[in-house]
């Protein structure tokens, strides 16, 4: 296939539970060139690695893409959370180091005694201590590997109480492991926090996984490169963001639970959610997560009931989806799932031909052993054939809701909810509408739960559907909650999309009771510098810095691209009459006005206007949310409410000092600044991380330093709830 002028052709590749899936994307047009599907290799010598590069040859052949065309390729992994679950891991042998009095201390927290990973599955460690208040000797060191290693110790890990503030032994320690052949992990090259314990169990969890990640990290890059690839090659982190290769040999800890971190990448960068709440639905459980102000909602990872100092996104999964079974007694439906069909080796009714139902028959079985033995199956006489079931999939198809992916057969669907709906003395509508209602409790409760959490106003959410199964839940769920939804396009393959157009990323966390100005600064810097060194180019980098004061902590979250992205922004500019419009729409209120605050050359910002009433008429709510859009009408920013100041990057200290002053509220834990976002040419800069006026007046002038001293700047405050 001949190469389009400025194309910028991006692989992502998915490992599913079931399948991998791969596609090309122009990253520049947002558009899918292809896509493939192979069975995940679970159990095959090279493991998923070899779906990887499976699916990748056959999308290469299907679309007639040249390896040459390919900027960059990306790929999700679930080897490390499945090691860990399966304690298919290697035994750690950790050499501990301390001075002094606090050395007792670090002797007894860098021990990890009975470090369960999953039910019955244990991390095996072994314990050597140094007191290093003299410093530290090579030949001891090597000694005490080597009778870890006689031990069983395959990996080593060094650690070093306060070694976040002077590594250098802790380097040393893992320089000897790798003169003897041996993997190592510094403790302090995982993470920079304080918390010998957590620092030691992160860093023995990162080691006790590297055989066998660099194992299949060494095979994947190997066939990549063989098929004549030269761009870049990346992995999918926890976060949300991607790596390259390189770094994913030394951490391979962030790919842990990044199992939805595609679908949610695909979110922000595909579907360009700016506010909402994503929900992917796969055949056999959904993953729910929350979007705010064009960021994905972060939370510490834990393994075993244990915290790490990992980041991962803040995903919900229950155990629907749409090819959840119905369970059943008597006359009765109890409940939908965890069980799907494809687990339990029956056929969707949706997917069937009319003819091969012959003489239905409803049975109880159980599915696998140890399952329940009240799931529907549908016996069918046609010799051969195996049984069939009803799943959300069939409700929402009799009911209408589904439309394209997963639209099945509606004669095949008609004649089992007839049978069925009969056995249950309803009619087919109702027993569907029933199966429909059970099956969303599940998601409604998580969505309602995340709502509280992050503090949504309700009337603004929207509900974005992504995965095969989007169709079967997402509309309903919506429905019920009075909420607006979208099902993305291109659904089904939406996470191997998101793994394509994933941000390379990198955050950088510093404990630090009074964080100055050049604190600040200084872990910025670093985390610009963590991106840049895996590809990302200067232009594209943004950073999101957020204070603590409670933790006495200061992270600082990195993102950019590969490459600078050329679309002809002007080609795809709606007009400002179609701009309005896409606000009303945006809006959801039939009965707003709408005015215009004001403008950059690609940002524009909107305000709604519109009364609610409130106990049976009685009284009403003045609503005045403030969207921002960018030029193609994609909505970048939500807020319910917003205090509007138009400035320049000269007066813009004077401004924000102005501003914050006159709406900072005071509680118990002090003065809280307001939420402060600046928008500036086609850039949107977050600083609501930050906590008091210093600090946002300090990082707004880092981030406008290379804009021209009168570039105006549209700044928008939202006080905080005490």
């Amino acid at each position: 296939m001949a190469k389009k002028e400025n194309k910028v052709i991006k692989i992502g590749i998915d490992v599913g539970g079931t399948f991998t899936h791969a596609v090309a994307v122009d990253a520049e047009r947002m558009e899918l060139i292809g896509k493939a599907m192979v069975p995940t290799t679970h159990r095959a010598r090279e493991g998923v690695a070899l779906g990887v590069v499976e699916s990748m040859k056959q999308l290469l052949n299907d679309t007639g893409i040249q390896p040459e065309e390919v900027s960059l390729i990306a790929h999700s992994t679930t080897q490390a959370t499945n090691a860990l679950l399966e304690g298919d891991v290697a035994p750690v042998g950790i050499i501990a180091m301390g001075k002094g009095l606090e050395g007792k201390r670090a002797r007894s927290e860098s021990r990890l005694k009975k470090f369960e990973l999953a039910p019955g599955k244990l991390l095996k460690t072994h314990h050597r201590y140094f007191d290093v208040t003299d410093g530290l000797d090579r030949d001891p060191v090597k000694t005490a590997i080597e009778e870890i290693v006689a031990e069983g110790a395959k990996v080593i890990v060094a650690v070093e109480a306060f070694g976040v503030d002077h590594p250098e032994n802790e380097r040393t320690v893992v320089s000897i492991a790798e003169e003897m052949g041996l993997l190592g992990t510094a403790a302090s090259d995982i993470s920079k926090l304080y918390g010998l314990r957590v620092r030691t169990r992160t860093a023995a969890l990162n080691a006790c996984i590297m055989p066998k990640m660099l194992e299949t990290a060494n095979m994947t890059e190997e066939s990549v490169r063989a098929s004549g690839i030269e761009a870049p090659l990346m992995v999918m982190r926890s976060d949300g963001g991607i790596m390259d290769v390189h770094e994913m040999r030394r951490r391979p800890i962030l790919t842990m639970l990044s199992g939805p971190a595609a679908g949610v990448a695909a979110a922000l960068m595909y579907v360009k959610i700016s506010d909402g709440i994503f929900v992917e639905v796969g055949g056999t459980s959904t993953d729910i997560s929350v979007i705010k102000n064009g960021r994905p909602m972060i939370r510490s990872a834990e393994i075993g009931g244990h915290r790490l100092y990992v980041k991962t996104l803040d995903v919900r999964t229950v155990g629907i989806a749409g090819g959840s079974m119905p369970r059943y007694s008597g006359k009765k439906l109890i409940d939908m799932g965890p069980r799907s069909a494809h687990i339990a080796g029956l056929r969707y009714t949706s997917f069937v031909e009319p003819d091969v139902i012959q003489n239905p028959k409803m049975e109880s079985i159980t599915p696998i052993p140890g399952d329940p033995d009240d799931y529907m199956a549908i016996m069918v006489d046609k010799s051969g054939e195996p049984g069939l079931t009803l799943t959300p999939t069939e409700a929402a198809n009799l009911l209408g809701y589904i439309k394209g992916y997963a639209e099945g057969n509606k004669e095949s669907i008609q004649k089992v909810f007839d049978y069925v709906g009969g056995e249950f003395g309803k009619i087919p509508e109702d027993f569907a509408r029933e199966i429909l209602n059970v099956a969303t409790d599940k998601v409604i409760d998580v969505v309602k739960d995340l709502i509280v959490d992050y503090k949504l106003e309700q009337s603004l959410v929207t509900l974005v559907g992504g995965g095969g199964g989007a169709g079967a839940l997402v509309p309903f769920t919506a429905e019920r909650m009075k909420l607006r939804n979208d099902l993305a396009e291109n659904a089904e393959v939406i996470s191997a999309i998101g793994v394509a157009l994933g941000m390379i990323r990198d955050t950088v966390e510093r404990n630090i009771s009074h964080p100055t100005e050049d604190d600040i600064l200084r872990i910025r810097k670093e985390a610009a510098e963590a991106v840049m060194r895996m590809g990302a180019a200067e232009e594209t980098i943004e950073v999101r810095v957020e204070v603590d004061p409670k933790a006495k902590k200061v992270s600082a979250t990195a993102t950019g691209s590969s490459e600078m992205r050329q679309r002809d922004l002007q080609k795809m500019r709606l007009a400002d009459d179609e701009l309005l419009e896409q606000a009303r729409q945006a809006f959801g209120n039939g009965e707003c006005t709408v005015e215009k605050l004001d403008e950059t050359e690609f940002l524009k910002i909107f305000r709604g206007q519109w009364e609610e009433p409130r106990f049976f008429g009685f009284f009403k709510k003045r609503r005045e949310p403030v969207y921002v859009f960018d030029i193609e009408g994609v909505v970048r920013l939500k807020m319910p409410a917003a205090l509007f100041r138009p400035t320049t990057v000269t007066e813009l200290g004077g401004s924000l000092d102005n501003l914050i002053s006159h709406n900072t509220t005071y509680g118990d834990a002090g003065g809280l600044p307001p939420d402060i976002f600046l928008i500036v040419s086609g850039k949107i800069i977050d600083l609501t991380g930050l906590v008091n006026k210093e600090q946002i007046v300090s990082i707004a002038r880092v981030e406008l330093e290379k804009f021209s001293r009168d570039e105006r700047v549209l700044i928008l405050a939202a006080k905080k709830s005490v």
